[in-house]
């Protein structure tokens, strides 16, 4: 259990590495450590916030904390996503457990938000405030007459409390009540939320004891993980803050469960990751076969190859969660986190073309081959058609894995393309997929080495470069380790390259010239440890990825995309998936390789 002084707001903001996260397997809500939820999109990780002070400090948020001054003990339950805190004041001591509820049958019809307050020691009094937002017309109560409910778009939604809790104000835009704690004292206050159905109105006693059944739940899904190596506590925790983004209704993937949160304080790259990209999906696939989440693994899988058949001829870079194109990007008009603006929703990625994606998918296939599942025929025509357009189009230029507007031949783009390939013809020589057009995806790939090694190698860096005619550097390169590209000492001297110019510490930059934009980026420095463990230096991959524990382990698990290295800050959305599957594969990395 983590003990500090309850952290303080900046100008009415928390920092982000403050936060931790609930869950229920299609939204997330982010309550910071001094008791207030300022996220929560409800009733999907895409719908509009109900809660933002993320963006706003005047914004929506859901507060419970001691009127006193007090400092906190904080902690998930053990291998569990429901969150405990202990909260201590000159005067007394009381706990806080707080969980987006699942019910016998899996998620519930509705969004059930449950903080039990309970009574340790003395006396603490507590402050509550409920403000939801809504973004296209004003919130309305009503007194219906089963309850107190308000509408809020076109969500119905009802906060739910017995006699202990004394309300102080209550209208339209919040309500204020306030409750003491005694030793022995108990009570439970809930924000229900339906999206366009009937409002169920459970027994406040019910909606207690699924606190304690979604904690069950949490333990016996983490109780499935197949890890056991010197690492587990810390992948069983990173593996539960990686579920929190798997959308149960479709089987995609989340990048992160906020939007509009900066790359650099002040900045304005702002963006909106509520949607799933087919890299991350791939890579987080990955992650939880290695981890034994089979059934997540399955419906991931199976997401990816709906959403590309249905769409075709190619593949986008990033979907909505019902696999749907991305809206067009447009700005917020809030305030922005710590004065960060512009606040961005919708992606402007969803045009983009990342040569890269027919990589992540053909490897995925093929390592969910190797550990002997089977693909139907579905996924194996798709995959024989994929295999066949990176043929077709690995000679253009992308916008490469970094997303960015300057199209290039970007060399991890073209080791994307020569890995979709050598697992084609992997797939196909073990009579996974169709095998007719071998021959052709064998010489392509051949083809596609030989021009790598032409253009993207530098003899003066002794690097494979950014892209093609560049001295610049890519920390994504590190990534490739895991490929089998390496040849000649290439990829080693790549990474001693990388280390040299682009890590601070245990953390990584993602190329050259980017520390003037942003902070580093916490996947890179993971795939800084695999690059080790791959690359056949396993005490040094141990070494570094207990460093870089330590820089990521002040919040017990939720990471955010970035850090800042001169303050530990966290900068970017979260929970960033990505940050938690390169960190899972980082774990593995060392005990396949030990």
């Amino acid at each position: 259990m983590l003990t500090s002084l309850a952290p303080a707001r900046t100008n009415g903001f928390l920092p982000l590495e403050h936060y931790a996260a609930l869950g229920d397997g299609r939204s997330i809500a982010l309550v910071g450590g001094d008791g207030a939820i300022d996220w929560w999109c409800a009733p999907d990780m895409d719908s509009p916030p109900l809660f933002n002070r993320l963006h706003d400090a005047e914004g929506g948020h859901f507060s419970l904390s001691p009127t006193d001054a007090f400092h906190i003990e904080r902690r998930y339950l053990p291998e569990s996503n429901v969150l405990e805190t202990i909260f201590i004041t000159k005067s007394g001591r009381a706990r806080v457990t707080e969980s987006l509820n699942s019910g016998n049958a899996g998620r519930l019809p509705w969004c059930e938000l449950a903080r039990r307050i309970e009574g340790i020691s003395g006396e603490v009094t507590f402050e509550m405030v409920l403000r939801p937002i809504s973004k296209d017309e004003p919130v309305r109560r009503i007194a219906h007459p089963n309850a107190t409910i308000r509408y809020v778009g076109d969500l119905t939604t009802t906060f739910c409390h017995d006699d202990s809790m004394e309300l102080i104000h209550d209208d339209d835009a919040q309500t204020k009540a306030r409750h003491v704690t005694r030793e022995g004292s108990r009570t439970c206050i809930a924000f229900l939320v339906a999206d366009r159905a009937p409002l169920a109105m459970p027994d406040l006693a019910d909606i207690d004891r699924r606190i304690d059944f979604s904690d069950e739940e949490w333990r016996r899904w983490a109780h499935g993980l197949t890890y056991d190596g010197p690492f587990q506590a810390d992948l069983i925790r990173c593996a539960l803050s990686l579920k929190f983004l798997l959308y149960s209704q479709t089987g995609a993937i989340a990048a992160a469960a906020t939007s509009g949160l900066p790359e650099r304080i002040g900045g304005d790259k702002n963006y909106d990751y509520r949607y799933a990209w087919l890299r991350d999906a791939a890579y987080t696939i990955k992650a939880l076969l290695r981890a034994g989440g089979l059934s997540e693994a399955i419906a991931a899988f199976g997401w990816i190859v709906r959403t590309l058949v249905g769409d075709g001829p190619e593949p986008k870079v990033v979907y909505t969660l019902d696999g749907k194109v991305v809206p067009a990007e447009r700005i917020v008009d809030v305030p922005g986190y710590k004065g960060s603006t512009p606040v961005r929703v919708g992606n402007r990625a969803r045009h983009q073309v990342q040569l890269s994606c027919y990589g992540d998918i053909l490897e995925t296939a093929a390592l969910f081959a190797r550990m002997g599942h089977v693909l139907d025929p579905t996924a194996a025509r798709l995959l024989e058609h994929l295999a066949d357009q990176c043929c077709e189009r690995w000679q253009e230029k992308d916008a490469g894995i970094w997303e960015l507007e300057d199209r290039q031949h970007y060399t991890f783009s073209k080791i994307g393309c020569w890995l979709a390939l050598d697992r084609a013809v992997e797939l196909s020589e073990n009579s996974h997929i169709d095998g007719r057009n071998r021959d052709h995806w064998a010489r392509t790939r051949d083809r596609i080495k030989a021009w790598i090694d032409e253009h993207c190698w530098s003899e003066a860096r002794q690097a494979y470069t950014f892209y093609a005619g560049t001295d610049r550097l890519d920390a994504a390169l590190l990534l490739t380790t895991r490929f089998g590209f390496e040849h000649d000492g290439r990829l080693a001297k790549t990474r001693d390259a990388i280390e040299a110019e682009l890590a601070v510490g245990p953390l990584v930059y993602r190329y050259s010239g980017v520390e003037i934009e942003e902070g580093a980026f916490v996947a890179c420095s993971c795939w800084l440890v695999e690059a080790y463990a791959f690359l056949d230096d396993v005490p040094q991959a141990e070494k570094r990825l207990k460093d870089l524990l330590a820089v990521l382990g002040n919040n017990f698990g939720i990471l955010n995309e970035m850090v800042d290295p001169k303050t530990g800050e966290g900068l970017g959305n979260l929970p960033q998936g990505l940050s938690h599957l390169a960190l899972l594969h980082a774990i593995f990395s060392i005990q396949e390789n030990s």
